[in-house]
């Protein structure tokens, strides 16, 4: 008899493990929905009602409260990586923002040239260096002007210093002439007066 129920024992452990493979296949394979259906179906009736049994009801149970908490997991775990994502997506916006800002900088270096400090358009450089040169322009016309005005008056008053130098030189020939006139005269009235005494 011991070795009757020694032998049995294996077997029997062997068809409980078997069953419970199976069952725990079907709960696996089977939807939530299936569940219900098969408990359901598979309970036994009294009057109007279905009869179940509890380790049905509670394996029913068990699996619905593995699935919430599955679906829990599954949430919590999408809630992290939305929430990664959200980082992400802030993270990416301020670099845009940075390399937008960055691209602009750059587009209006690259349109603009900096002059006393300060970055102007290409446009207005080129408006502000030709203002410049045409004032040069008009300073340089200016100053030839004023420079041959001031030479024809210098040429001119060269001019009458030299004639006046002349007349002057000419004045100073006729007084001389005079006062050599007159001290001839002077003399010859002396010379006179010199023989008219003796």
């Amino acid at each position: 008899m011991k070795i009757k129920v020694t032998t049995l024992l294996p077997f029997i452990f062997c068809v409980f493990m078997l069953n419970a493979q199976e069952e725990a296949q079907e709960t696996l394979t089977n939807s939530l929905e299936d569940q219900f259906v098969d408990v359901v179906d598979n309970s036994n009736n009294y009057q109007d009602y279905k009869v179940i049994k509890k380790t049905k009801i509670n394996k029913l149970r068990e699996n619905i409260m593995d699935s919430i908490a599955a679906l829990k997991a599954e949430i919590q775990t999408s809630e992290g990586s939305l929430d990664q994502q959200k980082n992400k997506i802030s993270s990416l916006t301020q670099e845009l923002a940075s390399t937008k800002e960055d691209l602009a900088l750059s587009r209006k270096k690259e349109n603009g040239i900096e002059l006393f400090g300060m970055l102007t358009e290409k446009s207005t450089y080129n408006s502000i260096m030709w203002a410049i040169i045409l004032m040069l322009l008009v300073a340089l016309g200016f100053f030839i002007y004023k420079y041959k005005n001031s030479n024809s008056v210098t040429k001119e008053a060269q001019l009458k210093l030299a004639e006046t130098e002349i007349e002057f030189e000419e004045h100073r020939q006729k007084t001389i002439e005079q006062q050599q006139q007159l001290r001839r005269k002077l003399q010859d009235e002396i010379n006179k007066n010199r023989k008219s005494k003796s």
